[in-house]
């Protein structure tokens, strides 16, 4: 395999572990332990997620990512509490992809796999906040399905055509850039309102402070 292809393959396993860690690491996991699609012998290192109990971990928590995710605002916990888990994740499993008999491409192969995977849980945690805002639970659900089908025929694509995977990774980054400006642009009069609202709410607070400042000084004299 090229280094084009290697490091296509890292990256989209690392965005698509931005959406659902737990859906890529039982992907891979399972493309060892069964190899239905023949794992090329330079990703040997993933061979460790073909463990039982790596399996395991990974399955229980594809299940309840998948039940969280199409509950609003359950989501958005999800999200929170996979800040972090997730860039690591994403990070991990660039790392497991690249030989680290190649150190300079290691290395910028687990930075990149971790802000890949950065962006786009970013843009992922982003556009489900906003989502959540609508009154109709059915746009929550709809994204969340769209999610499941996008990872699963990515990660298929990744193991099944590993050739394809530069360009996929490509595809996924734009649809992250996309993501993350619609929320953007959505978001931001939002925050400026609010912004506007503080600032009234804080200069009232003033004003009552110096009112009542006012009043104990006429009241002392």
């Amino acid at each position: 395999m090229t280094a084009v292809e290697i490091i296509g393959i890292a990256a989209s396993l690392s965005l698509l572990a931005g959406w659902r860690l737990y859906a890529a690491v039982l992907a891979a996991g399972l493309a060892v332990r069964f190899g239905p699609f023949g794992l090329p012998g330079e990703l040997a290192g993933l061979e460790v997620l073909g463990n039982w109990w790596v399996l395991g971990i990974a399955a229980t928590g594809t299940l309840a990512e998948f039940l969280a995710d199409k509950v609003a605002w359950l989501d958005s916990a999800w999200d929170a509490v996979h800040t972090l888990v997730r860039p690591v994740g994403g990070a991990l499993l660039a790392m497991a992809v690249v030989s680290p008999d190649d150190g300079v491409l290691a290395v910028v192969t687990v930075l990149l796999g971790g802000g890949a995977a950065l962006a786009a849980h970013t843009a992922k945690a982003g556009t489900r906040a906003v989502i959540n805002g609508s009154p109709e639970p059915v746009s929550n659900v709809m994204a969340s399905v769209a999610e499941d089908g996008a990872t699963a025929g990515g990660l298929w694509l990744v193991f099944a055509h590993p050739d394809w995977a530069a360009a996929l990774a490509a595809v996924l980054l734009a649809v992250t850039g996309l993501l993350i400006w619609w929320t953007v642009r959505v978001i931001g009069p939002v925050w400026r309102k609010w912004r506007r609202l503080g600032g009234v709410v804080t200069w009232l607070g003033a004003l009552r402070r110096r009112l009542y400042s006012g009043g104990n000084i006429r009241s002392r004299a």
